[in-house]
């Protein structure tokens, strides 16, 4: 069931209040974990009666549904804005991208969606909801705009094995656990990203990152 889908009946009231227990819900996984935020949990968050929470969710299913298409369509507009954005003056483009994507990354909708691809591991209903999103996530990459400079760089394997690289390699960077040093570490991992995806986007060149 897409978020933005609302069954004939409702309301402009009924909708405003289904978009406050998503938007709960979002944050609550974000901030507490996927176990931790129950539907009365989120109902709580909501401000909303258990009778109330069940009027629009009358399952866990239900609104594990709703709530994944809902961070996902917030997911999408944040990385449209981001897109949108140019590099700065000087800046090389695929730089930028990274930078964007990373701060992406600890944005709610992202932490969220993070969240739950972990409890997923072992919840198998999550784990069928979830893979429509993740698909369409991963196949956003190519063909359209959202990931920037490193869409732009082109679609044979190289190029895109310089977006998984760039994109794995963040992703996994932002749930690691360091525990010293952290904020060098991080910086030092990150200018080693950059230099090599910008590397693997000089279209041409040759280098020992690539091997045909």
């Amino acid at each position: 069931m897409d978020a933005r889908t609302y069954p004939a009946k409702a309301t402009p009231k009924s909708q405003r209040t289904r978009a406050r227990i998503l938007d709960a819900a979002m944050r609550l996984f974000a901030e507490i974990g996927y176990h931790a935020a129950t539907n009365a949990v989120i109902a709580d968050a909501a401000g909303l009666t258990r009778g109330a929470m069940l009027y629009h969710f009358a399952t866990r299913e239900e609104l594990v549904e709703a709530a994944i298409a809902h961070i996902e369509l917030n997911r999408a507009r944040l990385l449209e804005q981001a897109a949108a954005a140019p590099p700065p003056p000087g800046m090389d483009a695929s730089e930028h991208a990274i930078d964007a994507y990373w701060s992406l990354l600890h944005e709610v909708p992202f932490v969220a969606f993070a969240e739950l691809e972990a409890a997923a591991r072992t919840d198998p209903m999550l784990r069928e909801r979830l893979a429509t999103a993740q698909s369409a996530f991963d196949h956003a990459q190519v063909g359209g705009d959202r990931f920037g400079a490193m869409v732009q760089a082109g679609a044979d394997p190289r190029f895109q094995t310089s977006r998984d690289l760039g994109r794995f390699l963040l992703e996994g960077l932002a749930r690691g656990a360091m525990t010293y040093d952290t904020d060098a570490r991080r910086e030092r991992l990150i200018a080693v990203v950059k230099r090599a995806v910008r590397m693997l986007n000089r279209k041409g060149d040759k280098q020992e990152l690539w091997s045909e």
